[in-house]
C-alpha cells in the first residue's frame, strides 16, 4: 500500500469517526444543557418483538389540529414548533403551535409525519424524537402496566426546541 493510499484511508476513517462523534454530541446536548420538564403521556402498547424492551410513547401534542396553523397546509417532513405552558400541577401542556419558534418560553421542535381527516377536521401527526423509551426488562414490564393507565414523561429541552426523553414515571398519587 502506498503512502498516499494510507493517508487517504486514515482520512476516511477519521471522517467516519468525527461523524459518529458529532451524532453522539447532538443527541447528548439536550441532556447536558436542557431544561427539565414533565409532560403527560397517552397510553400506547409498549411491546416490540424486534426492538426489545421498548415502549412507544405518545403525547397530547403528538396530534395537532390543522386549525393551529391557519391556512397553511403542512407537508410531511415540515418542521413545526409547539409552545408549552406549565400547569398548576407542574405538568407542561400545549399552549400553541406554529411554523416559527416562539419568541419566548419553552417549545418543542417537531416534524410532521402524516395527516388525516377526523370529525373535527384535518389533523397532523408530529414527531419530536421523544417517542421511544428503552428500558431494562423489569422496568419495561412495569412501564407496560403504568402506560395503560397514565404516566408522565420527564424531558430535557434545549433553547432551540430539541428534546430528549429522560424517564417515564407514574403520576404522583393525589
Amino acid at each position: 500500500m502506498t503512502r498516499r493510499a494510507k493517508k487517504g484511508l486514515a482520512l476516511a476513517i477519521l471522517f467516519q469517526f468525527l461523524v459518529l462523534v458529532g451524532m453522539y454530541l447532538k443527541a447528548q446536548v439536550p441532556l447536558w444543557t436542557g431544561e427539565e420538564i414533565l409532560v403527560k403521556t397517552i397510553p400506547v402498547d409498549p411491546r416490540s418483538m424486534f426492538r426489545g424492551n421498548y415502549a412507544r410513547l405518545q403525547y397530547p401534542f403528538s396530534e395537532l389540529d390543522a386549525s393551529l396553523f391557519g391556512e397553511h397546509e403542512l407537508r410531511q417532513g415540515e418542521v413545526v414548533y409547539i409552545a408549552l405552558e406549565e400547569t398548576k400541577s407542574g405538568v407542561y401542556r400545549l399552549a400553541g403551535a406554529g411554523l416559527e419558534p416562539p419568541e419566548e418560553g419553552l417549545f418543542l421542535r417537531g416534524r410532521v409525519s402524516g395527516s388525516w381527516f377526523r370529525d373535527s377536521g384535518e389533523a397532523y401527526r408530529v414527531r419530536y424524537g421523544i417517542e421511544a423509551f428503552f428500558a431494562p426488562k423489569e422496568e419495561a414490564l412495569w412501564l407496560e402496566k403504568v402506560l395503560r393507565k397514565a404516566a408522565h414523561a420527564r424531558l430535557k429541552i434545549t433553547g432551540n426546541g430539541h428534546a430528549r426523553l429522560v424517564a417515564v414515571e407514574a403520576p404522583a398519587p393525589r
